[in-house]
């Protein structure tokens, strides 16, 4: 018995020593060599098991060494090149190939594509990171400080609220400064629609691909009349050949916040100021109330975003279909946009890829509750903290019970309505909100099918033709009870509406020959665009509900407008390469545009550029650490003819309103007369010069670019005076004038680390631009000028900014301080800049200006295993803001702070000032205050999973849970709300929050 056990232990130490054996022969050490097809080593590669995390990174010579067991595969990767799969062995040599997808990726240009690193002109083209996007509700949030040379700036922080984009500066006064939008192929309006006026509301984030932008005329001049401003082409998500089903989830919640208030005085501090001013002897009842109207206007708002599609494709036919809805809500209560998106892309092929279609269709419904922000923050600001917010007397009763300044009346039909609210005193903002009933719904439809033939007998000739419209429709219904501040006793019920449609098509023959050494691109065509819109604002009525008749009636008849225009075009472009070396591209657009007469209908727009791909030069093709250099150089012209009137050059006659009828004994009847036209109006036309130089280090670890541009516009359009009789207006548009915009661009692209589990990306971007009008009328006055801007709080339609030859557009033009010993500003006292002993309009001067010399841009991604970390910032410098918000409050004597029978709420910082209301204090240039100042986008942190819940039948869900927070902090100077103010008033905006985000992806 005991040898039985005996021999059974000895048997089981053997058999497990040859397991172990067998085992230890299975491993093996793997070393190995990774080179690219010119025989240079590859850094930082990585070597790995597949299907494991077994594995290591390449080191500066590209050698590599780790274990391994017979029968792994090894998967070889980097960044810019193909992968490969290989069986382990002792010795492995390892040569990666150039990825040509990436390295010669093509890039999205008009009417065509082009090979990345054959572009000549001034073209950037970014793929949104999912990692690193942040909150994108709107497409333009995407842009953001990510691209050299574009400044985005929301409106402000409505939900659904759209932004100011430029690129390089504005180069129009008068004509729109907005870049062209092209969504697959289709140049659209981009007005927006009654009730959903951002116009890229209309795609949903999670629907694009890609964004090319067109900054130089070499780049943009194929686009003609419209492309002046730059172009932003968008390019949605399509599906694959062959593909199966895939199905992605793309879902958030998020709580929004006020991220800073206004510093105004509270109860308590108030009633000590007035103790100050009037001792006890007070100039009206003081209520006893500690009310902070901003937390009666402001709220934690929840909103939530989904997103699902399905991709795939039936052999010949890819497919996407997708659904969004979005329900935001914003911080001052009663705002709310909510909107439904759908696409559909369908790309089928026959005849072996000879024929291909493309087709797109995309919706989006839209409802928008608007909260009146303008009155909600203002009155907030004004009216004193010492009322309550609800009243208890009787006069309170002809308010809703809220609390307003309220005076007797017996002015109405119904005796029995006694008090009315005093519009000559700050509002209740709480009441602002509630009793205003604000709300817009939209419907927007994009569709077009695009057609490309390779002919067969000719496969170098392909025919591309293109179909495509927009149809889009808006109401907008406001609702304002008999009892608001704004509309007591009788109310308000309006309606506006808006139809648009748009129809688009084009077609173009394009010839791509290679020669020996000679590469040829030969592409010409023609377009067709027509643009419909038809309305009527502000249709609607009170009520007197003694009487059961209306009041301040506004027909549809004398409300309603049609208008519409037409773009005829012609356009040719060769792209030429010699050697895969020289680049040379040429292109030409005829315009005709029905906004200007027969004599100045058509415009000519070409360019030219050049390009030179140096590192492909034997002086320079063994320099191992450059993996790219690329020399570009253009020239060209643009348009603009988007001047906000169809007919400006006719005598277009118009209805009179109530205000200018004609009497015949006791009857008053409309009139009508010619607007003030202009039969010479024409182009503004735009001529760029551009040099720019590609680089990369490292096999593109590092790359980026550095451009310079000057912009020259001519013939601006401007609203300059006239004699009296001359035309039907004391003022019109002519082309007269001219500005300037030069700068510098740079961006770099880096991956300061890449090893097995750690990978750092890091992107930044800056832009430096100036902007000077260089003429504004026909004479040499040096002193003319031309108001323009918002207009201020204070004065009568006051504004503080102007067009001046040798500035900057829209600079302050404003009084120069004087200051006492101590530095502090002495009020309505400024400097005789003309010297002629006394003070007035003369002594104004241009002083600084609301556009940013300098932007910049920053994005840093960390990625550790499953885990990811990413932030962006972007900044702006020497961006300056009129403090309309102190300028306001600055009158801290008894009349400011009592007036109108009503008190007044002021700020510590205006008590500070010690301003009386003197003169025109409100005009100098201490209230231009510098904004500088960094932001804080967005902060993610992110965790990916794959596999989850998997099975023999079932592949398992990958995904990502990721938090994100928008709009954390802001670095400035500046004592007002928010730095960032695109009109330079900082008068009461809607203020942007900062959002706490939880989000979910999911691949099935």
């Amino acid at each position: 018995m005991k040898r039985n056990v005996m021999f059974k232990i000895l048997l089981m130490i053997v058999v497990g020593l040859f397991l172990s054996l067998d085992a230890f022969a299975q491993q093996m050490t793997v070393k190995g060599i990774v080179k690219d097809t010119t025989g240079e080593p590859i850094i930082g590669a990585n070597v790995v098991v597949k299907g494991s995390s077994n594995g290591t990174i390449t080191d500066f010579e590209g050698n590599f060494q780790f274990n391994a067991n017979k029968g792994d595969i090894i998967v070889i990767s980097f960044i810019g090149y193909q992968a490969q799969e290989v069986p382990a062995a002792a010795n492995l040599n390892i040569i990666l190939k150039d990825d040509t997808q990436l390295l010669q990726d093509v890039v999205v240009i008009g009417y065509g594509t082009v090979k990345k690193n054959d572009a000549t002109g001034s073209v950037t083209a970014i793929k949104p990171d999912q990692l690193s996007k942040g909150i994108t509700t709107n497409a333009q949030d995407m842009l953001s400080g990510k691209v050299a040379g574009v400044s985005v700036i929301s409106n402000d922080g409505a939900p659904g609220s759209g932004a100011q984009i430029r690129i390089r500066g504005g180069s129009s006064l008068n004509a729109s400064n907005d870049p062209l939008l092209v969504i697959d192929g289709l140049a659209i309006d981009n007005q927006g629609i009654k009730g959903m006026s951002n116009g890229l509301s209309m795609v949903n984030p999670e629907d694009i691909e890609t964004f090319t932008v067109l900054k130089d005329a070499s780049a943009t001049a194929i686009y003609g009349s419209r492309a002046s401003n730059g172009v932003i082409i968008i390019t949605t998500k399509k599906g694959k050949n062959g593909q199966a089903p895939k199905i992605n989830y793309n879902g958030s919640i998020s709580l929004a916040t006020t991220q800073k208030r206004y510093d105004v005085l509270d109860g308590n501090e108030y009633r000590a100021y007035a103790q100050q001013l009037w001792g006890d002897k007070y100039p009206a009842e003081m209520d006893t109330a500690n009310t902070d109207w901003q937390d009666q206007i402001f709220r934690t708002a929840v909103s939530t975003d989904h997103h699902i599609s399905i991709t795939g494709g039936f052999k010949n036919v890819p497919y996407r279909v997708s659904v969004g809805y979005t329900n935001e809500n914003g911080i001052i209560k009663t705002s709310n946009f909510q909107r439904l998106t759908a696409s559909v892309n369908l790309a089928p092929s026959f005849f072996d890829d000879h024929l291909k279609f493309n087709i797109n269709a995309k919706y989006m419904y839209g409802r928008n509750r608007y909260a009146d922000a303008g009155a909600a923050v203002g009155g907030a600001l004004s009216i004193a903290p010492t009322h309550p917010v609800y009243g208890t007397g009787d006069a309170f009763k002809f308010s809703g019970g809220y609390w307003q300044n309220m005076q007797a009346t017996d002015g109405f039909s119904d005796k029995d309505w006694t008090y009315m609210t005093d519009k000559n005193t700050p509002q209740n903002p709480l009441a602002a909100l509630e009793q205003r009933n604000k709300k817009a719904n939209s419907n927007d439809f994009v569709g077009n099918v695009e057609v490309d033939y390779k002919v067969h007998f000719l496969p170098d000739l392909r025919l591309h033709a293109s179909i495509g419209g927009e149809y889009a429709d808006g109401n907008e219904r406001e609702i304002v009870s008999p009892y608001s501040y704004t509309n007591n006793y009788y109310g308000w019920n309006g309606l506006s509406t808006q139809y648009k449609y748009n129809i688009s098509y084009n077609a173009y023959a394009q010839y791509i020959k290679s020669l020996g050494a000679h590469d040829f691109d030969i592409m010409v065509g023609g377009e067709e665009q027509h643009f419909h819109r038809n309305g009527a604002d502000g249709v609607g009525q009170g009520w007197d509900s003694y009487k059961n008749e209306p009041v301040d009636q506004a027909l549809r008849s004398q409300k309603a407008y049609a208008t519409r225009n037409t773009l005829v075009s012609f356009f040719g472009r060769l792209n030429y390469s010699l050697l895969n070396r020289y680049l040379f591209t040429f292109t030409m657009r005829w315009d005709g545009s029905s906004r200007f007469s027969s004599d100045n209908r058509w415009g000519t727009f070409p360019s030219l550029a050049l390009g030179w791909k140096m590192k492909e030069e034997n002086f320079l093709k063994n320099v191992n650490f450059l993996s790219d250099l690329k020399l570009r150089l253009g020239w060209g012209i643009t348009g603009q003819q988007d001047i906000g009137d169809d007919f400006a050059f006719l005598p277009l006659y118009v209805t009179s309103d109530d205000y200018a009828q004609y009497p015949f004994g006791d009857t008053y009847y409309s009139s009508s007369r010619p607007k003030a036209f202009n039969t010479d109006l024409k182009w503004e036309k735009t001529t760029t010069w551009n040099g720019g130089l590609d680089f990369g280090f490292l096999n593109g670890r590092i790359s980026g670019a550095i451009d310079g541009y000057y912009r020259e516009t001519e013939d601006l359009l401007n609203s300059v005076k006239i004699p009296v009789g001359t035309n039907f207006n004391a003022q019109m548009m002519k082309n007269i004038g001219s500005l300037k915009n030069y700068g510098v661009e740079f961006s770099i692209n880096a991956k300061p680390i890449v090893s097995k589990d750690f990978t750092w990306d890091l992107t930044y971007n800056v832009t430096w631009n100036h902007n000077e009008i260089t003429k504004l009328n026909g004479g040499d006055d040096s002193d003319y000028y031309v108001e323009t801007g918002d207009k201020i709080s204070r004065g009568n339609n006051t504004k503080v900014q102007a067009n001046k030859v040798g500035h900057a557009a829209n600079a302050f033009y404003v009084y120069q301080q004087v200051y006492d010993e101590n530095g502090k500003p002495i009020e309505n006292m400024f400097v005789d800049r003309n010297g002629d002993g006394k003070i007035n309009s003369a002594d104004k001067y241009i002083y600084k200006k609301p556009a940013a010399d300098v932007l910049m841009g920053l994005t840093s991604k960390m990625l550790y295993k499953d885990w990811d970390f990413s932030f962006s910032l972007r900044a702006s410098l020497n961006n300056y803001v009129y403090y309309d918000f102190l300028s306001n409050k600055a009158n801290v004597s008894a009349s400011g702070l009592y007036t109108n029978n009503a008190y007044v709420n002021t700020t510590k910082e205006a008590i500070a000032l010690g301003f009386t209301g003197k003169g025109e204090y409100y005009m100098s240039d201490y209230f231009v205050r510098n904004a500088s100042f960094i932001r804080c986008d967005n902060i993610t942190l992110g965790y990916s999973f794959k596999n989850l819940l998997r099975s023999q039948a079932y592949q398992g869900v990958g995904g990502r849970v990721f938090a994100t927070v928008q709009n954390p902090f802001v670095i400035s100077k500046y004592k007002g709300l928010d730095p960032e103010i695109k009109s330079g008033i900082d008068s009461n905006p809607y203020p942007r929050a900062t959002t706490f985000l939880l989000g979910l992806s999911l691949q099935f």
